[in-house]
């Protein structure tokens, strides 16, 4: 079972996501939270698989309420996906160093919900490309996150491969399926492709690999 920590400050959101995850057969809504500081509570008390962040909250935004229990000098991080709207967060991108693992549009529908849910509790990331084009748009060279330079040692063919598949939004099992590899060699290119192009996350393998026109 899936449990889930969903923290909001609009009540419909909220209710929304919890009558969808709560129908869906393997995922429990335990907690919700109003704030960002009431999130960080719960999270650390509940320990949930996922935890759902809005950006802008009261008390603490969910940039912050995330670094709080899954940055990088946090020893046992939980996984947090982003809820936004992007019209509106120009911020987004500090949740990457915060330590987010995936973002999720608030209009996204009841299926992309449940399948960001269930990756991020796998440890993957849902990136659909509607959400990486819209992530591009607040890109700066300046950022830090985007990196353009061609690796020391190039991508394989096969890693080039799975990058792609990963721009393309696809989870490690879908990636794995389709290429025909087995699921514990789709993650160790991945971790490769990390390494190589010193990424940070998921999400930084995507962005470079729109930036280098590896896709479009």
């Amino acid at each position: 079972m899936i449990s889930v920590l969903i923290a909001d400050d609009q009540e419909l959101v909220r209710t929304g996501f919890r009558m969808i995850l709560d129908a869906t057969d393997g995922i429990e809504v335990v907690g919700e939270a109003v704030d960002g500081r009431d999130a960080v509570t719960k999270a650390l008390h509940l320990r949930p698989h996922v935890c759902l962040f809005d950006v802008r909250m009261p008390e603490m935004d969910g940039i912050e309420a995330t670094r709080q229990i899954a940055g990088p000098d946090i020893e046992d991080p939980l996984n947090v996906v982003i809820v936004t709207t992007f019209d509106t967060d120009e911020n987004v991108y500090g949740a990457l160093e915060a330590g987010a693992t995936g973002f999720l549009l608030k209009n996204a529908g009841p299926q992309l919900l449940i399948e960001a849910v269930r990756a991020a509790a796998e440890g993957d990331a849902l990136i659909s490309p509607s959400v990486t084009k819209r992530l591009l748009q607040h890109v700066n060279d300046s950022s830090g996150l985007v990196r353009r330079e061609q690796p020391v040692d190039a991508l394989t063919e096969r890693e080039e491969e799975v990058l792609a598949a990963v721009a393309r939004g696809l989870t490690n099992n879908e990636i794995a399926s389709e290429l025909f590899i087995s699921l514990g060699t789709a993650k160790a290119h991945i971790a490769h492709l990390m390494e190589k192009l010193q990424a940070r996350n998921r999400v930084e393998l995507v962005i470079w690999a729109y930036e280098t026109k590896r896709v479009s």
